[in-house]
């Protein structure tokens, strides 16, 4: 029954905002950016993001740099200390491990091992660590932000009690893998546009008929 409302959800969701084609990013920026979402918004954390890449181009000379300077180029994103602290951190772990700053070898690795030697660097947990794998290499990993875990309760993929860390393997198991992308990316605008988190606007929802929450008359 999952599985065939997954279905009509990401047919839906694709006829109402077309399928989603990411752009290429290098693995390390696309890590690095994702760091810098932790905690605010996408308009935030993309200046901050621009930001650090024109005061550091080469992120040898980002490591090389204090730490307040890196948190300098990073407060429109928020917790510029915490998040630079982080960003330093692994980056180092990486030229450690690899010998420069650069995870190109992950691409030949197991989906596993890849997603390991990911949550072994400071600061990275499994959202992070699925969204590098799924834009940058192609690897079947379902990201649950916040928008995807608000929305997969809101539509009744996942139980009350389950929290992020499970919820990314209820819905693994039930989103077809070539679908990860497009149920991620359309669950995220859609949640940004009409289930909000507040406010949720029905009346505009293409999702209605296979939203528990909706059908059932629940308060979102």
């Amino acid at each position: 029954m999952d599985r065939q409302r997954v279905a009509d959800c990401i047919a839906r969701l694709e006829e109402e905002y077309g399928i989603p084609r990411p752009d290429d990013e290098d693995p390390v920026d696309l890590l690095v950016k994702t760091i810098l979402s932790q905690n605010t918004s996408d308009t935030n954390s993309l200046r901050a993001f621009a930001q650090l890449k024109r005061v550091f181009p080469d992120y040898e000379i980002l490591l090389a740099t204090p730490d307040e300077a890196v948190a300098d180029s990073i407060r429109s994103g928020g917790l510029a200390e915490i998040k630079a602290r982080r960003i330093k951190e692994a980056l180092s772990k990486i030229k450690e491990d690899i010998g420069e700053i650069t995870l190109a070898s992950l691409a030949s690795m197991k989906k596993e091992v890849a997603m390991n030697y990911l949550l072994s660097l400071p600061g990275v947990g499994p959202k992070t660590a699925s969204i590098v794998l799924l834009f940058a290499f192609g690897m079947p990993f379902m990201p649950v932000d916040t928008h995807v875990f608000r929305l997969s309760r809101r539509l009744g993929l996942l139980e009350e009690k389950t929290g992020p860390e499970k919820a990314q393997k209820v819905l693994e198991a039930i989103v077809p893998p070539e679908k990860y992308t497009s149920f991620h990316l359309n669950l995220i605008r859609h949640g940004r546009q009409v289930c909000r988190a507040r406010g949720p606007r029905h009346e505009q929802c293409v999702l209605q008929s296979c939203c528990q929450c909706y059908l059932q008359g629940q308060k979102p």
